[in-house]
């Protein structure tokens, strides 16, 4: 055996690197304490971690120890249940160990011709998202990386259709000359992202007090700047807040002016699986587009977004690549999933929520959910019963936001800084409209009451 095969041969060194990683693989997977953790400056981590990569190797052995002590304790762990913040990940055990299975599978998920069963498992999972957001039965897209690619995608297959609709109807200039995206002023920061990619201009519009984007709103936008408007992008529960908008009112608007509607539902479009939630989101069945991501409150591991297109055919006019290279695919009708996004290159990555699904059934997920949005209405009820506190907004779907009444930005940095160096919580601050505040992002089937009434404890 040469030296270029050594890492690739099955020998008895490739038998026991296989067994080291695997043996951690099922310690971390079945552990029941993990650790919060929390992370330490370059200097710390050069110096406990030392030098790891030269020409001859550390070997499998010690480099599992130095993550296993040095590298993943300087990780806060996502899926611990008093990780409270930004919006956390709780991978289901069954979709997290299949994840193991996608990579050792070696698994190529951008063509049908070269993955034809992972893309056929992923596009049952999309056809099954459609049908519970009521889209039509044609409907599918393609899993992503996150809801930054996901918008982005979406948003650049809706400017193409505005594109080839205004040239079929050109009667002067063809375009504008600026082109131009409406979302409410608190959607989120992948919009502006995806609109400073594409060299758009963001229309932010202004909502009431109660965080939601109206139709009326989104109707004075339109009328302001008419067909230079290509998507109207509605938020299907907010990340700070997890406010949903009115997207039945919207869709009304958009259907009479025949304009695009995304829907960005990356975290809270998951909770029309729960019949406690399910009415929120009316209108949902109107939409052209819209993501929801599976590594939020579908419990699979980072990274996957589903994108759903009402019309594939649209989104795969935007995004299909040509290169001689590439006709062997692009020359036939099969379904390759980077021809409906920005990509080319991709993993499976719908695979360990697929497994998960077909292992447990949809019913506990409608149960995870719910259990989810009940503890966030109990725990804003206690917030409202202890003195001091103050709730900001009452919860739609999982996230609770309050203020310690009397507390500055510095006290609600202190305070969080001090809950992690217990490792008694994960809670960062936020704001909203200049204020500062607490903010609990409750997922996790396994937080309970117990534990976010002991987080308030501390703010006495």
């Amino acid at each position: 055996m040469t030296d270029a095969a050594r890492m690739h041969e099955i020998t008895d060194e490739t038998r026991a690197i296989v067994d080291i990683v695997l043996d951690y693989s099922r310690t971390r997977l079945l552990a029941e304490d993990t650790p919060l953790d929390k992370p330490l400056t370059p200097d710390e981590l050069v110096q406990a971690a030392g030098r790891t990569i030269d020409e001859q190797g550390i070997g499998a052995r010690q480099a599992i120890s130095v993550f296993e002590h040095v590298l993943a304790p300087a990780c806060i762990t996502t899926d611990s249940p008093q990780y409270l913040s930004f919006i956390p990940s709780a991978p289901s055990k069954a979709a997290a160990a299949f994840d193991l299975v996608v990579s050792a599978s070696s698994l190529y998920g951008g063509s049908w011709l070269e993955g034809a069963g992972a893309v056929h498992a992923e596009n049952e999972v999309l056809r099954w998202l459609a049908a519970e957001f009521g889209l039509p039965e044609g409907a599918g897209g393609v899993f992503v990386q996150g809801g930054t690619l996901g918008n982005l995608s979406a948003l650049v297959a809706a400017r193409e259709a505005a594109r080839s609709r205004a040239l079929r109807q050109a009667q002067g200039p063809a375009t504008p000359d600026r082109w131009r995206v409406v979302c409410s002023a608190e959607a989120h920061s992948s919009i502006a992202s995806a609109a400073r990619v594409m060299d758009v201009e963001i229309v932010a519009v202004p909502t009431g007090d109660d965080g939601m984007l109206r139709p009326e709103a989104v109707r004075a936008a339109l009328d302001e700047h008419g067909d230079s408007v290509f998507a109207v992008v509605a938020t299907a529960g907010s990340t700070n807040f997890g406010i949903v908008d009115d997207i039945a009112g919207i869709a009304e608007v958009t259907r009479d002016r025949g304009v695009w509607l995304h829907i960005d539902g990356a975290y809270g479009l998951a909770a029309m699986l729960s019949p406690r939630t399910r009415h929120l989101f009316a209108g949902v069945e109107h939409a052209d587009s819209l993501i929801v991501d599976p590594h939020k409150w579908l419990f699979a591991p980072f990274d996957a977004c589903a994108l759903i297109y009402r019309d594939p055919e649209r989104g795969r006019a935007a995004h299909t690549q040509h290169a001689e290279y590439l006709d062997t695919l692009t020359e036939t009708a099969d379904w390759s999933p980077s021809d409906y996004a920005v990509q080319l290159t991709r993993r499976a990555r719908g695979l360990p929520i697929w497994f998960s699904l077909a292992t447990y059934g949809a019913a506990v997920y409608r149960e995870a959910i719910t259990a989810a949005v009940d503890l966030a209405t109990r725990i804003a009820d206690e917030i409202e019963r202890r003195p001091g506190l103050t709730l900001v907004r009452r919860p739609q779907l999982g996230v609770v936001v309050f203020e310690r009444d009397g507390w500055s930005k510095a006290d609600y940095d202190r305070w969080s800084t001090g809950l992690l160096d217990r490792q008694h919580a994960f809670v960062v601050p936020s704001s909203h409209r200049g204020r500062p505040n607490a903010r609990f992002a409750i997922l996790n089937p396994r937080t309970t009451f117990e534990h976010l009434t002991a987080i308030l404890d501390t703010m006495q």
